[in-house]
């Protein structure tokens, strides 16, 4: 299930994600002595990432995780590690255990094995932020990937390539079981158009057809947080 917090404007909106996500991450290192955070690519969370970057925690005590992966982008900064990184190793979370999914020069099944070797040890993950896509997809469950009923399935791998017709390159990417076994889940999402897809996906209806379900139809609790305003 979700619950949805609307914020008055995109400064509100990053800084109020961003307390929310440290108080959690604070918690769990005081609870278990470590804790991973896992985050989304893309343009949407560059300013949280940016915000949480100031937060005073133990932050040589975070593991941060990215929740998918562009394999061989043509691009390096098409890279979801390098933009997470370009935030992240700056200002008091420059102490934090930054740590890609795949090198940008892996293959598919070279990136399934290292994500097998690096990020399966962290699982289940504490704190997970998403994004969320206009065709509804999370992470890189795409809804036109042949390989989304494996991805969503209960008995799915913790990580598998998705090739996507709608995407120039394969994808490496968390599957549904982990993100529904996080401790605490976030979407964050901003403007009208993702506010309707939303929406869309929040009623009821197949996973596959909106996979941004797995997260908002689980058994845990997932904070939405959104705003209308203009960046």
């Amino acid at each position: 299930m979700s619950i949805f917090i609307e914020y008055s404007d995109h400064d509100q909106l990053m800084m109020g994600i961003a307390q929310v996500v440290a108080k959690q991450l604070g918690d769990v290192v005081a609870q278990k002595g470590r804790a991973t955070l896992a985050v989304p690519g893309g343009t949407t969370p560059a300013p949280f990432l940016e915000r949480l970057s100031l937060m005073d925690l133990q932050w040589d005590k975070i593991s941060v995780l990215v929740t998918d992966e562009r394999v061989q982008p043509s691009d390096p900064f098409r890279s979801n590690f390098k933009m997470v990184e370009h935030y992240l190793r700056q200002n008091a979370s420059e102490k934090a255990q930054l740590l890609p999914l795949a090198d940008l020069t892996q293959t598919a099944d070279e990136a399934l094995e290292s994500a097998a070797q690096t990020y399966a040890p962290l699982l289940p993950l504490d704190v997970l932020v998403l994004g969320m896509g206009g065709d509804m997809h999370t992470a890189s469950l795409f809804p036109d990937s042949p390989e989304l009923d494996a991805a969503l399935a209960p008995d799915a791998p913790s990580f598998m390539v998705m090739n996507s017709p709608s995407q120039p390159e394969k994808r490496i990417t968390m599957t549904a079981p982990v993100l529904q076994n996080a401790r605490y889940a976030h979407l964050l999402i901003a403007g009208a158009d993702k506010l309707a897809a939303y929406r869309v996906a929040e009623a009821e209806g197949s996973v596959k057809d909106a996979p941004v379900r797995c997260i908002l139809h689980s058994d845990n609790t997932a904070l939405v947080h959104y705003t209308g305003a203009k960046t």
